[in-house]
């Protein structure tokens, strides 16, 4: 083993965004070897590949003691993407978790006789922590609120969730509960965003949007006075237009971009690839679409997140020339691992080092977790073995280049310390 693979392998590794279960949820999740391996984006593949709704359906389906049965409905589409990135994820899972060098319905149903995954408090840590040997883990659960999480507060790190205030969606029952506001008009609902990250801001590790799913990344300025009028159909419950939603959703977009630099929160946002399968209106997810915005709000360091595949060369031109815009690798590893080691190369010869995350699994249960961790370090070590080949670098500045790219990095941008310590205290004095 040489020293760089050695350093990438017991290199901590930061885990820039999951969304994983909470302690009790995972508590409850059943023991079933066919979860453990394929409730992740693999079902994506063997959707396109050709499986049924129904037969990926049945194959999730723990109540079903029919292993055999709910694998073969989707055996010959896995034969048909066990080499993707997600694939390959799947067969980690199993490698790591039960010993198997390969899935077939024989050595399944022997791994779910012989399991010893019985779910047990500590568990979901431990997987994470020792098997993955992660630094900590940054979690998007799809909330505007944060509270410490029991089972290990220094380890499992919240964002606040912005995506339903940028697609223009207002729940006025769920702020009033979030932040003790009525949002009546424009200011309320500007004093209830303030409210939210009063309450939930100084524990929160940044600000996430994920609305690329249902709205362009393009963003506009927006006037209060067009924004109210917009706000006040939506109270009334009267039909706007999508261009009406979009004038609200920029408006409220702005505003959390605003607090976030208020609260030292870096701003994630997804960019280019869609989970899932069919639908991906192509125009509405590439990062160059986010230009205006960078440049109007220069002190909010913005996270741009999974390398806007496939539309890379855009996020690369903008880290480039953007000082507050960093890029994020989590996810990019497994949907598509060769392109993702070439995008670490041409990044690394064209915009500064110091600006790129390596890793965020972007999954639910630990163990895909650890498999998208060990696909990340698999790809790290892969480019950069290259450049030392080339002698582009050599073997110690490219052990430099993966510690910036696996932890440092993250610590200059997240401000890891201080919201640990925040959690702490509060946690100690009753105050979350």
């Amino acid at each position: 083993m040489t020293d760089l693979e050695e350093h990438i392998w017991t290199t901590p590794l930061v885990d820039t965004h999951e969304h994983q279960r909470t302690e009790q949820e995972y508590l409850q999740t059943p023991v079933d070897v066919l979860v453990e391996l394929f409730d992740n984006y693999v079902t994506a593949d063997l959707a396109v590949a050709g499986a049924s709704p129904e037969a990926v359906k049945r194959l999730l389906d723990a109540s079903n003691p029919d292993i055999r049965g709910r694998f073969e409905g989707v055996r010959k589409a896995w034969e048909a993407c066990q080499h993707t990135g997600y694939g390959e994820a799947v067969r980690l899972i199993a490698k790591i978790a039960y010993g198997m060098d390969s899935v077939t319905p024989e050595l399944l149903e022997d791994a779910q006789r012989r399991s010893r995954n019985v779910r047990q408090p500590g568990e979901r840590l431990r997987t994470l922590k020792e098997f993955g040997n992660l630094d900590h883990v940054q979690i998007d659960h799809f909330r505007r609120t944060v509270q410490p999480d029991d089972s290990a507060p220094e380890f499992f790190l919240y964002d606040i969730s912005w995506a339903a205030f940028c697609q223009g969606d207002i729940d006025v029952g769920g702020i009033a509960q979030e932040s003790g506001v009525e949002v009546k008009d424009l200011p309320s609902l500007r004093r209830a965003m303030e409210a939210i990250f009063d309450r939930y801001g100084k524990f929160a590790i940044a600000v996430k949007a994920q609305h690329a799913y249902g709205r362009t990344l393009r963003w506009y300025p927006r006037e209060d006075a067009e924004a109210e009028a917009v706000l006040q159909k939506v109270l009334r419950q009267q039909p706007v237009t999508p261009e009406e939603k979009l004038c609200l959703g920029d408006w409220c977009w702005a505003r959390g971009v605003e607090l976030a630099a208020e609260y030292n929160l870096p701003f994630k946002t997804h960019t280019g690839y869609y989970a899932g399968w069919g639908r991906m209106p192509v125009h509405y997810i590439p990062a160059g679409n986010l230009w205006e915005l960078l440049a109007t709000y220069p002190k909010t360091r913005f996270v741009l997140m999974h390398i806007a595949y496939p539309y890379s060369d855009e996020l690369v031109a903008l880290a480039k020339r953007y000082p507050n815009v960093y890029v994020d690798m989590c996810w990019a590893w497994s949907i598509d691992p060769y392109s993702s080691a070439d995008f670490l190369r041409r990044f690394l010869h064209a915009a500064p080092i110091n600006k790129l995350f390596a890793f965020g699994g972007d999954t639910r249960l630990p163990r895909a977790a650890v498999a998208y961790a060990t696909q990340a370090r698999k790809g790290l070590l892969r480019a950069l073995q290259a450049e030392v080949k080339e002698k582009s670098m050599t073997e110690r500045e490219a052990m430099a280049v993966a510690t910036r790219v696996m932890r440092q990095n993250q610590y200059e941008c997240f401000d890891i310390e201080g919201r640990r310590a925040n959690i702490l205290h509060a946690m100690r004095h009753n105050g979350l």
